[in-house]
Protein backbone atom coordinates (compact mmCIF):
# COMPACT_ATOMS: atom_id res chain seq x y z
CA UNK A 1 0.00 0.00 0.00
CA UNK A 2 0.85 3.69 -0.59
CA UNK A 3 0.08 5.91 2.77
CA UNK A 4 0.59 9.70 2.46
CA UNK A 5 -0.87 12.43 3.93
CA UNK A 6 -2.35 16.06 2.13
CA UNK A 7 -3.19 19.26 3.03
CA UNK A 8 -1.81 22.81 4.45
CA UNK A 9 1.12 22.43 6.54
CA UNK A 10 -0.57 21.54 9.90
CA UNK A 11 -3.47 20.25 8.50
CA UNK A 12 -2.96 16.96 7.10
CA UNK A 13 -5.14 14.68 6.14
CA UNK A 14 -4.61 11.25 5.96
CA UNK A 15 -5.36 8.57 2.67
CA UNK A 16 -3.96 5.60 1.14
CA UNK A 17 -3.50 5.88 -3.23
CA UNK A 18 -4.57 3.23 -5.79
CA UNK A 19 -3.81 3.49 -8.57
CA UNK A 20 -5.39 6.72 -9.98
CA UNK A 21 -7.86 6.95 -6.77
CA UNK A 22 -7.31 8.18 -3.17
CA UNK A 23 -9.08 6.55 -0.55
CA UNK A 24 -9.88 9.08 3.29
CA UNK A 25 -8.26 7.52 6.15
CA UNK A 26 -10.05 9.99 8.68
CA UNK A 27 -12.73 7.21 9.72
CA UNK A 28 -9.71 5.15 10.76
CA UNK A 29 -7.40 7.67 12.26
CA UNK A 30 -7.06 10.99 12.62
CA UNK A 31 -3.69 11.30 11.17
CA UNK A 32 -0.48 9.05 9.84
CA UNK A 33 1.81 8.83 12.77
CA UNK A 34 3.11 6.55 15.77
CA UNK A 35 0.43 5.41 17.51
CA UNK A 36 -1.60 4.87 14.61
CA UNK A 37 1.25 2.61 13.65
CA UNK A 38 2.02 1.40 16.75
CA UNK A 39 -1.70 -0.03 16.78
CA UNK A 40 -1.91 -1.93 13.66
CA UNK A 41 -3.26 0.53 11.36
CA UNK A 42 -2.12 -0.58 8.41
CA UNK A 43 -3.66 -3.87 8.12
CA UNK A 44 -6.67 -1.93 9.34
CA UNK A 45 -6.39 0.11 6.29
CA UNK A 46 -5.74 -3.16 4.59
CA UNK A 47 -8.58 -4.12 5.71
CA UNK A 48 -11.25 -1.80 5.00
CA UNK A 49 -9.92 -1.59 1.16
CA UNK A 50 -10.69 -4.53 0.79
CA UNK A 51 -14.33 -4.05 2.46
CA UNK A 52 -14.75 -1.43 0.36
CA UNK A 53 -15.75 0.71 3.29
CA UNK A 54 -13.61 3.74 2.80
CA UNK A 55 -14.89 7.14 1.01
CA UNK A 56 -12.97 8.32 -2.00
CA UNK A 57 -10.69 11.12 -1.09
CA UNK A 58 -10.44 14.76 -3.63
CA UNK A 59 -6.77 15.37 -3.24
CA UNK A 60 -6.76 17.36 -7.08
CA UNK A 61 -4.32 20.41 -6.23
CA UNK A 62 -3.72 20.16 -2.37
CA UNK A 63 -0.38 19.83 -1.21
CA UNK A 64 1.71 16.87 -0.48
CA UNK A 65 3.06 16.84 3.21
CA UNK A 66 5.12 14.27 4.40
CA UNK A 67 3.71 10.91 4.67
CA UNK A 68 4.19 10.46 8.63
CA UNK A 69 3.64 12.96 10.70
CA UNK A 70 6.55 14.74 12.84
CA UNK A 71 8.33 11.84 14.37
CA UNK A 72 10.19 11.28 17.69
CA UNK A 73 13.34 11.25 16.14
CA UNK A 74 14.78 11.26 12.95
CA UNK A 75 18.03 9.24 12.85
CA UNK A 76 20.85 8.98 9.82
CA UNK A 77 23.46 6.57 8.94
CA UNK A 78 26.60 8.86 7.71
CA UNK A 79 28.77 7.48 4.88
CA UNK A 80 26.91 4.72 3.92
CA UNK A 81 28.17 4.56 0.67
CA UNK A 82 32.06 4.03 -0.43
CA UNK A 83 31.64 6.45 -3.61
CA UNK A 84 30.63 8.88 -1.15
CA UNK A 85 32.75 8.32 2.11
CA UNK A 86 35.53 8.68 -0.76
CA UNK A 87 34.61 12.17 -2.17
CA UNK A 88 33.93 13.48 1.49
CA UNK A 89 37.76 12.70 2.61
CA UNK A 90 37.21 9.29 4.65
CA UNK A 91 37.67 5.66 4.11
CA UNK A 92 34.33 3.46 4.34
CA UNK A 93 33.77 3.07 7.86
CA UNK A 94 34.20 -0.45 9.75
CA UNK A 95 31.48 0.40 12.31
CA UNK A 96 27.28 2.16 11.17
CA UNK A 97 28.35 6.51 11.72
CA UNK A 98 24.83 7.51 13.31
CA UNK A 99 23.89 11.13 13.80
CA UNK A 100 20.53 12.95 14.36
CA UNK A 101 18.45 15.56 12.75
CA UNK A 102 15.92 17.12 14.77
CA UNK A 103 12.34 15.94 14.29
CA UNK A 104 11.22 20.20 13.16
CA UNK A 105 13.23 19.92 10.21
CA UNK A 106 10.43 17.24 8.64
CA UNK A 107 8.89 19.36 5.49
CA UNK A 108 7.07 18.15 2.57
CA UNK A 109 8.81 16.39 -0.42
CA UNK A 110 7.49 19.70 -3.01
CA UNK A 111 7.73 22.52 -0.09
CA UNK A 112 10.07 25.45 -0.76
CA UNK A 113 13.02 25.23 1.48
CA UNK A 114 15.12 28.22 2.39
CA UNK A 115 18.55 28.52 2.47
CA UNK A 116 19.86 29.16 5.94
CA UNK A 117 21.15 32.90 7.15
CA UNK A 118 24.56 33.32 6.77
CA UNK A 119 24.69 29.88 4.70
CA UNK A 120 27.41 29.32 1.54
CA UNK A 121 27.83 25.86 1.78
CA UNK A 122 24.15 24.50 1.36
CA UNK A 123 24.09 20.47 -0.02
CA UNK A 124 21.69 18.37 -1.13
CA UNK A 125 21.25 14.31 -0.88
CA UNK A 126 19.37 11.75 -1.82
CA UNK A 127 18.49 8.74 0.68
CA UNK A 128 16.17 5.96 0.97
CA UNK A 129 14.49 6.55 4.45
CA UNK A 130 13.05 3.68 6.52
CA UNK A 131 9.57 4.35 9.09
CA UNK A 132 9.53 2.27 12.17
CA UNK A 133 6.23 0.54 12.70
CA UNK A 134 7.17 -1.29 15.44
CA UNK A 135 9.14 -0.66 18.25
CA UNK A 136 12.57 -2.11 18.31
CA UNK A 137 14.91 -2.35 21.20
CA UNK A 138 17.42 -5.52 20.83
CA UNK A 139 16.38 -7.45 18.45
CA UNK A 140 17.42 -10.71 18.40
CA UNK A 141 18.93 -10.96 14.23
CA UNK A 142 18.85 -8.81 11.23
CA UNK A 143 15.87 -11.34 10.03
CA UNK A 144 13.54 -9.50 12.93
CA UNK A 145 14.38 -6.33 11.20
CA UNK A 146 11.52 -6.57 8.40
CA UNK A 147 8.70 -7.15 11.00
CA UNK A 148 9.51 -3.68 12.60
CA UNK A 149 9.52 -1.76 9.55
CA UNK A 150 6.22 -0.07 8.29
CA UNK A 151 7.41 1.15 5.11
CA UNK A 152 10.19 3.15 3.37
CA UNK A 153 10.05 6.47 1.29
CA UNK A 154 12.31 9.64 0.17
CA UNK A 155 14.38 11.58 1.73
CA UNK A 156 16.32 15.00 1.44
CA UNK A 157 19.48 14.79 3.87
CA UNK A 158 19.97 18.91 3.40
CA UNK A 159 23.48 19.72 4.91
CA UNK A 160 25.29 23.19 6.15
CA UNK A 161 28.21 21.84 5.28
CA UNK A 162 30.56 24.27 7.06
CA UNK A 163 28.43 24.13 10.06
CA UNK A 164 28.25 20.43 9.65
CA UNK A 165 32.40 20.09 8.95
CA UNK A 166 34.06 23.41 10.21
CA UNK A 167 32.14 25.23 12.84
CA UNK A 168 30.64 21.46 14.30
CA UNK A 169 32.65 21.18 17.39
CA UNK A 170 33.00 17.29 15.80
CA UNK A 171 29.23 17.13 15.94
CA UNK A 172 27.66 17.06 12.62
CA UNK A 173 23.76 18.04 14.58
CA UNK A 174 24.84 21.81 13.85
CA UNK A 175 25.22 21.47 9.77
CA UNK A 176 21.71 18.81 9.72
CA UNK A 177 18.78 20.72 11.64
CA UNK A 178 17.97 24.01 9.89
CA UNK A 179 14.68 24.57 9.30
CA UNK A 180 13.36 22.34 6.05
CA UNK A 181 16.29 20.56 6.04
CA UNK A 182 14.37 16.96 5.35
CA UNK A 183 12.04 16.64 2.70
CA UNK A 184 10.27 13.50 2.96
CA UNK A 185 8.17 11.26 0.92
CA UNK A 186 5.86 11.53 -1.05
CA UNK A 187 4.24 8.40 -0.46
CA UNK A 188 5.19 5.93 2.64
CA UNK A 189 5.26 3.03 0.49
CA UNK A 190 4.76 -0.76 2.58
CA UNK A 191 7.38 -3.67 2.60
CA UNK A 192 5.17 -5.80 0.33
CA UNK A 193 5.42 -3.16 -2.61
CA UNK A 194 8.80 -2.61 -2.94
CA UNK A 195 11.89 -4.80 -2.63
CA UNK A 196 14.35 -2.10 -1.25
CA UNK A 197 17.66 -3.80 -1.92
CA UNK A 198 18.29 -2.52 -5.57
CA UNK A 199 16.35 0.41 -6.55
CA UNK A 200 18.18 3.48 -8.21
CA UNK A 201 18.21 6.46 -6.54
CA UNK A 202 19.12 9.66 -8.16
CA UNK A 203 19.74 13.81 -7.85
CA UNK A 204 19.28 16.70 -10.06
CA UNK A 205 20.14 20.39 -9.98
CA UNK A 206 18.47 22.36 -12.31
CA UNK A 207 17.95 19.24 -14.41
CA UNK A 208 21.10 18.77 -14.33
CA UNK A 209 22.17 14.92 -13.13
CA UNK A 210 24.46 14.64 -9.86
CA UNK A 211 23.67 11.59 -7.85
CA UNK A 212 23.03 8.47 -9.80
CA UNK A 213 23.32 5.10 -8.08
CA UNK A 214 21.63 1.79 -6.46
CA UNK A 215 20.82 0.88 -2.84
CA UNK A 216 22.75 -2.70 -3.39
CA UNK A 217 25.87 -0.13 -2.52
CA UNK A 218 24.89 0.22 0.26
CA UNK A 219 28.17 -0.96 3.33
CA UNK A 220 25.27 -1.55 5.78
CA UNK A 221 21.90 -2.31 4.46
CA UNK A 222 18.36 -1.63 5.55
CA UNK A 223 18.09 -5.21 7.90
CA UNK A 224 21.38 -4.48 9.67
CA UNK A 225 21.22 -0.93 10.25
CA UNK A 226 17.35 -1.89 12.17
CA UNK A 227 19.24 -4.18 13.96
CA UNK A 228 22.54 -2.73 15.16
CA UNK A 229 20.32 0.87 15.63
CA UNK A 230 18.47 -1.41 18.29
CA UNK A 231 21.14 -2.69 20.15
CA UNK A 232 22.11 0.79 21.65
CA UNK A 233 19.16 2.77 21.22
CA UNK A 234 15.11 2.15 20.81
CA UNK A 235 13.10 2.65 17.51
CA UNK A 236 10.06 3.63 18.37
CA UNK A 237 7.01 3.82 15.99
CA UNK A 238 7.11 6.84 13.33
CA UNK A 239 10.61 7.50 13.60
CA UNK A 240 12.64 7.98 10.30
CA UNK A 241 15.97 6.09 9.32
CA UNK A 242 17.78 7.74 6.71
CA UNK A 243 19.90 5.35 4.99
CA UNK A 244 22.76 7.16 3.61
CA UNK A 245 24.15 9.00 0.15
CA UNK A 246 25.67 8.21 -2.48
CA UNK A 247 28.63 10.14 -4.36
CA UNK A 248 27.07 13.39 -6.39
CA UNK A 249 27.12 16.06 -4.25
CA UNK A 250 28.55 19.60 -3.47
CA UNK A 251 31.34 18.64 -0.90
CA UNK A 252 32.86 16.91 -3.37
CA UNK A 253 34.29 19.92 -4.80
CA UNK A 254 32.72 19.01 -8.37
CA UNK A 255 29.46 21.05 -8.14
CA UNK A 256 28.62 24.38 -7.04
CA UNK A 257 26.78 24.41 -3.26
CA UNK A 258 22.72 25.58 -3.79
CA UNK A 259 21.76 29.21 -4.34
CA UNK A 260 17.97 31.21 -4.21
CA UNK A 261 16.26 29.82 -7.10
CA UNK A 262 18.04 26.78 -7.77
CA UNK A 263 15.78 23.09 -8.20
CA UNK A 264 16.45 19.87 -6.57
CA UNK A 265 15.05 16.99 -7.92
CA UNK A 266 15.09 13.76 -6.31
CA UNK A 267 13.71 10.31 -7.25
CA UNK A 268 13.83 6.51 -5.98
CA UNK A 269 12.56 4.13 -8.01
CA UNK A 270 9.48 2.47 -7.23
CA UNK A 271 8.93 5.09 -4.28
CA UNK A 272 8.53 8.39 -6.76
CA UNK A 273 10.27 11.98 -6.59
CA UNK A 274 10.07 15.03 -4.57
CA UNK A 275 11.23 18.61 -6.33
CA UNK A 276 12.00 21.46 -4.21
CA UNK A 277 12.90 25.75 -4.93
CA UNK A 278 15.80 26.89 -2.65
CA UNK A 279 14.78 30.37 -1.34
Amino acid sequence: MRLARRGAPGAEKPVVLEGDQAFDLTPLTTDIDGDFLESGGIERVREALAAGSLPVADIDGTRVGAPVARPSAVYCVGMNYAAHAAESGSAPPENLVLFMKAPNTVVGPFDDVQIPRSSSKTDWEVELAIVIGKRASYLDSREQSIDHIAGFTIANDLSERTWQLETSGGQWGKGKSAPGFSPLGPELVTPDEVDVSDLRLRSFVNGEPRQDSRTSDLIFDVPYIVWHLSQHLTLEPGDVIMTGTPEGVALSGRFPYLKAGDVVELDIEGLGSQKQVFA
